[in-house]
């Protein structure tokens, strides 16, 4: 499977469990892997054949900045459901880094990571099943 590799999206938002996270927000970094086939795009040179990568991007930084979680755990899975429900991917991985979480010792990064495959997906951001949704660009 071939991959667009997308990372350091990074945005301000507003998840945590505290209080002052919630008021105060921090950055979150988001890494994500692309998996799907570039077969179609190579042959038309056409970005409407490929995940718009400009797209993602901006998909991820509206999931960062949008409504504030508890968990980074909840954002990652979130993230990866939508980008599968929303663009021509067989598979995503993403990480979703706090690199300035409230932790009382020295440390240099918390990150989580997701993997999701389209057969996987059960339910897309909006709690429908998406297992028998066309992909982005693809007639229903």
């Amino acid at each position: 499977m071939d991959r667009i590799t997308l990372t350091g999206v990074t945005a301000v938002g507003h998840h945590g469990v505290f209080d002052f996270e919630r008021r105060e927000g921090q950055p979150f970094v988001v890494d994500a892997v692309l998996h799907l086939d570039f077969a179609k795009a190579a042959e038309s040179d056409d970005v409407r054949d490929t995940a718009h990568y400009g797209e993602v991007a901006q998909r991820i930084t509206e999931w960062i900045s949008g409504e504030p979680l508890n968990l980074i755990e909840a954002l990652a899975v979130r993230i990866a459901d939508s980008l599968l429900s929303e663009f021509r991917l067989e598979a995503v991985d993403i990480t979703v880094h706090k690199p300035q979480a409230p932790i009382e010792v020295p440390f240099g990064d918390v990150a989580v990571s997701v993997h999701r495959a389209r057969n996987d997906a059960r339910l897309d951001t909006a709690g429908q099943d998406n297992r028998e949704r066309p992909a982005q660009g693809e007639a229903a």
